[in-house]
């Protein structure tokens, strides 16, 4: 990909009116309000409803990581806004690689970023069956237990989102919307009420485990990662945003801040309210603390259909951008080619039906082995990190490669948000762990014999130019 790639005066540094190719159209239907939603609903998914428990085994000490990453989240958001304002073409990460670093860079970011998407979509579908098997039983008195019925319910769960999401992206981005109003407020109930019946004797000790304060920082910052995946959303879905080069930025940032406030305050509202012996061996940290704050029991009921409807709504969002990647790649001739098709509602059908198809043999997977979820978690968060890694390596390609003129001021700003997203990268791949590094690698060759296969379909050989 040889000689200049943007138009002069362009810049990953300058804001201005959409270039060339970005215009308005019955297909971008995704305002700010919408955007923001896209991306609190894809990070907020049933995740939240676990992570006090977990980060109490690490002790407070936990509560520091948790700021550390999300300082990581917000600068790999702020990248994604600079970048989608240089680029704001469908495929987000993949889009940015291309561009900067040749097309097979490009393909292994779509490659890696479908893996996560349809690979995550099973691990957000597993979870999401216990809080929906907790309400049958708490509100109906119905026995949904055992595997089968735990598939069934599961596979509902998903292929749900993928009609509405067949249907068009008006009308994903309206379910999308609702469903993240309707668990971001009772979330953010628990966060802001709680704190009131925070008592300090609930608070365990700053460090429970047997490490260096560094050590378990290390140790909660490997789980606290997980969190912010699909900080990434309204990048990937540019070419359905109204005006991206604007609304982008923005809402990567917003939404990720808005996500953070409320992880961050219902952690410690949790942790607060809820005694440390009991909550390290909670499977329902929300439901207990709302018992703890109000007493009776109807709080874990309350707090099993708030999950409910952030899995629900986490798996529509994310079902979108399973299809959105591949489409975007298709179009530049990375992909096979029926992943660009779209429908009369401007819906990439057979981009959802594969991906949904994935997902439902990845859920059967899950339910055949009792460790399998966490594999699955572990194995979507390390091909988060290759998207992640190459976006902040564009960001600073074109920082340092000085293309174009950049006020001192901003260039080291920038230059410093980008090492921070970069390090940030880093460790989630750390954060992994060991197999889900070798799983995920194992994973990400595969997609080369596809690459050589496309390829060749198309008759071409070496890098585009």
């Amino acid at each position: 990909m040889g000689g200049p790639r943007h138009p002069a005066g362009g810049g990953v540094d300058t804001v201005r009116s959409e270039p060339a190719g970005v215009t308005e159209g019955p297909g971008r239907s995704l305002g700010l309000g919408a955007a923001i939603a896209l991306v609190i609903g894809n990070v907020v998914g049933t995740g939240i409803f676990l992570l006090p428990a977990a980060l109490a085994a690490f002790g407070t000490v936990s509560l520091v990581a948790m700021g550390a990453v999300t300082v990581g989240a917000i600068a790999m958001a702020m990248v994604f806004g600079r970048l989608g304002a240089r680029i704001p073409a469908g495929g987000g990460p993949y889009a940015y690689a291309r561009d900067a670093f040749g097309e097979f860079v490009g393909f292994w970011n779509a490659w890696s970023f479908w893996l996560t998407a349809w690979i995550g979509n099973a691990a957000i579908a597993v979870a999401w069956v216990g809080y929906v098997q907790f309400a049958a039983t708490g509100v109906f008195g119905l026995d949904w237990g055992g595997a089968t019925a735990a598939i069934v319910i599961a596979l509902v769960g998903l292929w749900i989102p993928a009609v509405v999401n067949m249907m068009g992206a008006r009308n994903m981005a309206a379910f999308q919307l609702v469903t993240t109003v309707l668990k971001f407020a009772p979330l953010l109930f628990v966060a802001v009420v709680g704190l009131f019946f925070v008592q300090g004797a609930n608070f365990g000790p700053f460090n429970a485990t047997d490490d260096s304060a560094l050590g378990a920082i290390s140790l909660a910052g490997a789980v606290a990662l997980f969190i912010y995946s699909g900080v990434e959303s309204v990048s990937i879905a540019a070419e359905k945003v109204k005006d991206p080069v604007r609304i982008i930025g923005r809402a990567s940032v917003i939404g990720v801040l808005a996500c953070a406030f409320l992880y961050m305050l219902s952690t410690v509202a949790v942790m607060g309210t809820v005694p440390y012996a009991t909550l390290v061996q909670s499977s329902a940290p929300f439901a207990d603390a709302i018992n703890n704050m109000f007493g009776g029991s109807a709080g874990g009921i309350l707090m099993a259909f708030c999950a409910i409807v952030s899995g629900i709504g986490a798996l529509n969002g994310w079902t979108m951008l399973v299809a959105e990647m591949p489409k975007a790649a298709a179009r530049d001739g990375m992909f096979p080619a029926f992943f660009a098709r779209e429908s009369r509602r401007g819906a990439p059908v057979p981009g959802i039906l594969v991906g949904s198809v994935l997902t439902s043999l990845m859920l059967l997977v899950a339910y055949a082995s009792a460790n399998a979820f966490n594999t699955i978690v572990l194995l979507a968060s390390f091909t988060t990190v290759i998207p992640y890694f190459f976006s902040a390596c564009a960001q600073l390609f074109w920082l340092v490669t000085g293309e174009r003129a950049v006020h001192k001021g901003r260039l080291a700003r920038d230059s410093v948000i980008a090492v921070i997203a970069l390090v940030f990268a880093f460790w989630m791949a750390y954060g992994s762990g060991p197999e889900a590094v070798l799983g995920g690698t194992l994973m990400l060759l595969v997609g080369v014999p596809v690459y050589i296969w496309v390829k060749a379909r198309r008759g071409e050989y070496g890098p585009k130019v």
